[in-house]
């Protein structure tokens, strides 16, 4: 019985295996025989600058540019001089690197040029390596998705690499890290696994059931793994796009009424003189919007025009503008002045913004930080006039007392919003992976094994084919493309 369960095993796993044999053979699609090159390392005047060929020209790349001399030994630095294939004119002395496949990054012959970094002594090599016969320069990303064309990476590390170049703050590099080490790709994988062995179940009790030649529960067993799928997946698409917002950013809005100091705090918090400060009121009159790392997680701020009616066209344009980003807000800084909390202003925006918002559970959307600032002109005791107030936080801008205890507050908040790289399962950094999931889950809505056994089976198949999507099996050329897109020429 068990005999025939493994052909059934064997015979479902074969069909994923050669969508993704077809989609890596789609190296075809980087023209088979074609050797790439370009400057790896950045742009601009360095040290040292590293200039990377990938293909079955790489070997004689390497030869002619430095004969007579060996090539050195496989993965081993040597000092050679660099000459111009043609003219012998010399170009550099330079570390040399030489991988011959299938152990390089792509799975190719590859050869590394460590040169030193001024912009003749680059040109200068590339033009040499342009000359070699079957050498052409490389197209953004291409000697990525070689690598992923050949199996060195799965798709979502791919990703997990273009968000490692991309990462500007420490929580984006932590996460990009632990995608690029394979942790989603693993947790997709298992997922597909699950699936297979349900899979080859069904369609074991299908062939053999009536022959009473499977044990007992096998089906049973089939769909507890399933139902326990489920609500993994459930539990990774409930995550309110976290990992998205730690890959591009959480919206923190600077909202208040006039002369709060919503500008001072936003360059504050940006270090730089995003808004211009003014004790006049109505000064901004635009959403002004500004990138940064706060507490180590990607942000944009945003400093809008201060809340109040009876104001010019203009203004009250840019009040409507600032009612807008409040709606698409992550987290909500509402700033009021703590010496002027009777004020009209003061009360309307506590009334129509913070309360509202302060009486809702942080997990229905919006998250709120009441902040009052201009605590320096406080009586000396330092007791707010407003004993029935939300929690809220004292600042000073002028000052900067209670920075530090605004910036552990917005850690917190931040950390719920994006989630924390460092502990839990992987999370889910774009838009596609969400996708995949959800459309599996939606498949294995369908897997009704009490009804019919073989609609069953086809619902297990169409739920793991969106898994093998999320790695990369079975991708189309256009999501290919539009990944690799992303990454700069040399990478």
């Amino acid at each position: 019985m068990w005999r025939g369960l493994s052909v059934l095993a064997s015979r479902t796993t074969r069909a994923p295996s050669r969508l993704c044999v077809c989609l890596r053979s789609g190296a075809q699609s980087l023209a088979p025989g074609s050797t790439v090159f370009a400057l790896s390392s950045g742009q601009g005047r360095c040290g040292i600058a590293v200039i990377r060929t990938s293909g079955p020209a790489s070997g004689l790349a390497l030869r002619s540019l430095t004969a007579p001399r060996e090539p050195p030994p496989a993965r081993s630095a040597a000092l050679r001089l660099l000459r111009h294939p043609r003219s012998g004119e010399p170009l550099d002395r330079a570390l040399v690197l030489w991988f011959p496949g299938p152990q390089s990054f792509t799975g190719e012959d590859c050869v590394e040029f460590h040169v030193h970094g001024g912009p003749a002594v680059v040109s200068g090599v590339l033009e040499a390596l342009g000359s070699v016969p079957g050498l052409r320069a490389a197209e953004a990303g291409e000697f990525t998705k070689r690598a992923f064309a050949h199996g060195k990476l799965s798709l979502t590390e791919v990703e997990g690499l273009a968000d490692l170049i991309h990462a500007e703050t420490e929580a984006q590099r932590r996460q990009a890290l632990r995608q690029l080490e394979g942790e989603l790709g693993q947790l997709g994988q298992h997922w597909a696994e699950t699936l297979t062995k349900a899979l080859a179940h069904v369609e074991a009790y299908i062939d053999f059931g009536e022959d009473d030649n499977l044990e007992e529960g096998v089906l049973e067993q089939a769909d507890k793994e399933v139902r326990a799928l489920e609500v993994s997946l459930q539990a990774h698409l409930r995550d309110a796009r976290r990992g998205q917002r730690l890959r591009s950013g959480a919206h923190v809005v600077v909202a208040g009424p006039p002369n709060a100091g919503k500008s001072s705090l936003v360059n504050m918090l940006s270090r730089k003189p995003v808004s211009i400060v003014s004790p006049e009121p109505g000064t901004t009159r635009d959403v002004l919007e500004t990138p940064v790392d706060l507490a180590g997680f990607p942000v944009l701020l945003s400093d809008t025009a201060g809340l109040r009616e009876g104001v010019g066209p203009v203004e009250q344009e840019g009040v409507h503008r600032a009612r807008q980003r409040l709606e698409q807000a992550d987290i909500i800084l509402a700033l009021l002045d703590a010496s002027d909390l009777g004020s009209s202003s003061s009360c309307d925006f506590l009334d129509t913004v913070v309360v509202p918002l302060a009486a809702q559970r942080p997990d229905d959307g919006q998250r709120l930080l009441l902040v009052l600032n201009k605590s320096d002109l406080l009586p000396p005791e330092g007791r707010v006039p407003s004993p029935g107030l939300p929690p809220h936080l004292l600042l000073s801008c002028l000052t900067g007392a209670g920075l530090d205890d605004l910036l552990k507050a917005l850690r917190t908040q931040l950390a719920a919003v994006c989630g924390d790289p460092s502990i839990g399962p992987p999370l889910l950094t774009r838009a596609r992976h969400q996708h995949h999931l959800q459309a599996c889950l939606d498949a294995l809505s369908q897997y009704q094994p009490a009804s019919d056994l073989a609609l069953a089976a086809e619902a297990l198949r169409v739920a793991r084919r969106h898994l093998s999507h999320l790695t990369g099996g079975g991708g189309t050329e256009e999501i290919l493309d539009l990944i690799f897109r992303d990454f700069c020429v040399g990478k």
